[in-house]
């Protein structure tokens, strides 16, 4: 087989040709080093390259597979998001002042990566602080979508959506508090799990200069990426499971299986519609065709249930939460400008907004009432998942657009459909999986009008992950995934 057909090959089909010696682990880590030096001066997606540990990883699989030693991830070649440490490499989240921070111990998820057998070629790009829907910052620049130079390829995790579209690795990590995980996989039209909130241990995805030690996430979660949804199963299990520091010491992971090995048992509810927040005829043409492929296949298909939270409270909630967390990070000068604003909203201004500018300044006492209303919102989760076993929702509004540097995102919009939106609105379509902690898949459906990638997620029940993952595999199977962008499929 020519070298530039392992390019695009799973990960479950390049460790089966790794087992029955088809290919080496070092061809394929040489591979895809020969594939980011001739691609990645357009794209820009890996920030920070090891290649030499990369090899040497490779060359000890090797060893490994010759004495017939079998890992979930043994010579496989992976990327790392810039935001996790990895031992001896710089960790900096885009932060100028820390861009000669580098940790001595690697992430507990790369940890487990490399137990796994995982060959790690690098660390990928991520926008300042991991606060954006765009990968850019001063110390690596600008990350390019591999199917339109021109446009974002999602953040925060964007220099690793486009390194799987790109063909350099199989497998890629990612984070997500506002979608960062599910907006690059839907604007390069890759696949990506968020985890049930805490299901994968977080130990080293840590702010710099801030110490690694144990810590759980109030609505950010750790997650695989990739280019097919049985990928995301294969990393999923690595990644997964409790710190052995804190809550390892006495639980053991045991998720659930799916609910259902069939695609015509499934019961599933199709919403395309945000009450605060339109989505474009792209995505809502990609949504329908997949609902009515479904209902084809002999799938339960609903477009409406009472059942469902009321989203735009979801939404006006969620943004309180998010930028409750958030502003504790904000300047001095940052926070007094906030404060100053938030004192001229007018009590009826309920706008998602106003609510991002209330949840800067909110008091303990008001966050803890908010987080009891979104024990109730879960509750009705809860409630929904009696009748359905997944809702399957959009991620952004529209496909990817073309690269908005302006500093104050405040003052950046988003058209949908000839219309301006405030960009950070589109905080709402993720922001309905990642409120009540549940697990979402983010699917790709093939492309728009224009060339570029649409999809959707797939929001499924508290810690059954097994079962939005496995409705991802059989949609894939059944209508098809991943499409390699034409300027970078050789």
């Amino acid at each position: 087989m020519a070298e530039s057909q392992w390019s695009f090959k799973s990960a479950v089909e390049l460790s089966a040709a790794l087992s029955t010696r088809q290919v080496s682990a070092v061809e394929l880590t040489q591979h895809a080093i020969d594939r980011i030096e001739r691609h990645d001066g357009k794209i820009n997606a890996v920030c920070v390259r090891d290649f030499d540990r990369a090899l040497g990883a490779a060359r000890e699989a090797d060893a490994a597979l010759a004495r017939g030693e079998r890992k979930p991830l043994l010579g496989l070649p992976v990327t790392i998001k810039e935001s996790f440490n990895v031992a001896g490499l710089p960790t900096t989240w885009g932060l100028v002042p820390q861009k000669d921070f580098k940790p001595v111990e690697d992430a507990l998820p790369v940890a487990r990566i490399k137990q796994a057998g995982g060959v790690i070629l690098g660390k990928t790009n991520v926008p300042l602080g991991l606060g954006d829907w765009q990968s850019y910052n001063d110390i690596y620049g600008t990350t390019n979508n591999p199917y339109d130079l021109g446009r974002t390829p999602g953040g925060s995790s964007g220099g690793s959506s486009a390194a799987l579209a790109a063909g350099y690795c199989a497998l890629a990590t990612g984070s997500d508090i506002g979608g960062s995980l599910r907006v690059p996989a839907f604007h390069c039209g890759i696949f990506a799990h968020k985890p049930t909130i805490n299901l994968c241990a977080a130990r080293g995805e840590t702010p710099p200069p801030f110490p690694a030690i144990p810590r759980e996430g109030d609505l950010a979660v750790i997650g695989p990426m990739a280019r097919t949804a049985a990928d995301l199963s294969l990393l999923l299990d690595v990644m997964a499971g409790p710190d052995p520091l804190e809550g390892g010491v006495a639980y053991k992971l045991d998720l659930p299986v799916a609910r259902h090995q069939s695609l015509r048992d499934f019961r599933v509810l199709v919403i395309d519609s945000h009450p605060l927040l339109p989505t474009d005829r792209d995505v809502r043409a990609a949504i329908d065709k997949l609902a009515t492929d479904l209902s084809k296949a002999g799938v339960a298909v609903a477009r409406e249930s009472t059942l469902l939270p009321d989203f735009a409270e979801t939404s006006r909630l969620y943004m309180r939460m998010l930028l409750g967390f958030l502003s504790a990070f904000f300047l001095p000068d940052e926070l007094a400008d906030c404060q100053a604003r938030a004192s001229q909203l007018s009590p009826d201004d309920r706008s998602l907004g106003a609510e991002r500018l209330r949840g800067t300044i909110a008091s303990h006492r008001a966050w803890v009432l908010d987080a009891g209303t979104r024990a109730g919102l879960r509750a009705q989760w809860r409630a929904l998942f009696k009748s359905f076993d997944a809702v399957i929702c959009p991620i952004m509004p529209t496909p990817a657009y073309p690269h908005d540097h302006l500093p104050e995102q405040r003052l950046r919009t988003i058209g949908i459909d000839g219309k301006d939106y405030p960009y950070s609105d589109q905080l709402a379509w993720p922001g309905v999986a990642t409120l009540p902690g549940l697990p979402a898949t983010a699917v790709p459906l093939g492309l728009s009008k224009d060339g570029l990638p649409v999809g959707v997620q797939i929001v499924g029940p508290f810690l059954e992950d097994r079962t939005p993952l496995r409705l991802a595999e059989l949609i894939e199977r059944e209508f098809g995934g991943f499409l390699p962008p034409p300027l970078f499929n050789d």
